[in-house]
């Protein structure tokens, strides 16, 4: 399972302009209609994909990853945006990318491969090369070129772009956006950069900004591969809202900066249950409380979000298989 950047999905809506109806396909999403772009807020890659297709289903979608693509600004992009435009030459900037990218996608891979002609800027994504994901590509490539094209003085074009998935019905707007050879039914999906290109210094390199920014980076890139699971983030959020009771899909999604719809999907895609979660987080808790004596059985009643300690104690009984006296008799 993978995930994207929200931004990608509200660029692709606004990029669609009045042919679709924006609000709805946000919420469809998972997303809200007035909350900010924010490259930090994450989309089911299938969630992404099947937005897409509803597009294409409802508009021409041949030149909508070109408007997408075109649409992209640095600054949008946080920190790597940032470092993207402080690099010194475009070929740091894309060093950039290669290494960093997971901070916005989990389902793409870039690599960097040197060749006779120039560089290969390639693209890998893994599984079936449906439409969401055909388009996707093509707007990822058009959007590196366009925020190369905002960082350097001399007007970039590259020497070639490849797509692995057959052409469709005109191939215009796609040569025209970027002004060199476009192949499809390719290898690779990917941009081939001249050297000289690569050279190119950029319009705000800077060595100092890029060495904090790089520090910054990696420590974000840290913290992402250390970040909990879905389990684990709703589980600390039920625990920490049961002494007010038991608390609401809603109430645990929007802590977790989610709509309900889209808290409900991604636990459904991760083969969780709230009902379940709920359960075993007051069990964990209790069993955990009843350890530590200055908590009496009803406090505990209380903090796992029962109103009243019989409840409790045919919960626990369910639980643990005895009351919950004889369980702290035989543990303290």
């Amino acid at each position: 399972m993978g995930y994207v950047t929200s931004l990608f999905a509200r660029k692709v809506i606004a990029a669609a302009g009045s042919t679709v109806d924006a609000a709805e396909l946000l919420t469809e999403a998972g997303l809200s209609s007035d909350a900010p772009l924010d490259p930090k807020v994450m989309l089911r890659d299938t969630v992404y994909y099947d937005l897409l297709e509803g597009i294409a289903q409802q508009t021409d979608a041949t030149a909508l990853p070109l408007r997408v693509g075109a649409s992209m600004l640095c600054d949008e992009y946080g920190a790597l945006g940032l470092a993207w435009k402080a690099a010194p030459t475009l070929g740091g900037s894309f060093a950039r990318v290669e290494r960093y990218a997971r901070l916005w996608t989990s389902v793409v891979e870039y690599e960097l491969r040197q060749t006779d002609r120039g560089v290969l800027y390639i693209l890998h994504r893994s599984g079936p090369r449906r439409l969401g994901m055909r388009l996707s590509n093509e707007a990822t490539i058009a959007s590196t070129v366009s925020l190369c094209r905002q960082v350097t003085s001399d007007a970039f074009t590259p020497l070639e772009v490849r797509f692995k998935h057959s052409a469709p019905a005109s191939i215009t707007d796609h040569e025209a956006f970027f002004g060199c050879p476009v192949r499809f039914d390719a290898d690779l999906d990917a941009l081939l950069i001249s050297p000289e290109a690569m050279a190119q210094p950029t319009r705000l390199g800077d060595e100092g900004i890029t060495q904090f920014l790089l520090s910054h980076l990696e420590a974000e890139l840290r913290s992402l591969r250390d970040e909990p699971s879905l389990e684990a983030m709703t589980k600390d959020a039920i625990a920490r809202s049961l002494s007010e009771g038991l608390p609401k899909v809603a109430d645990i999604a929007r802590s977790l900066g989610m709509s309900a719809r889209s808290f409900q999907r991604r636990l459904s895609e991760h083969g969780l249950s709230y009902q379940t979660l709920t359960e075993t987080t007051r069990r964990e808790l209790a069993e955990g409380l009843m350890k530590d004596e200055q908590y009496s059985l009803s406090e505990i009643a209380f903090l796992t979000g029962f109103s009243e300690q019989s409840a409790f104690t045919r919960a626990f009984k369910r639980w643990a298989g005895q009351t919950p006296a004889s369980y702290r008799k035989m543990r303290i």
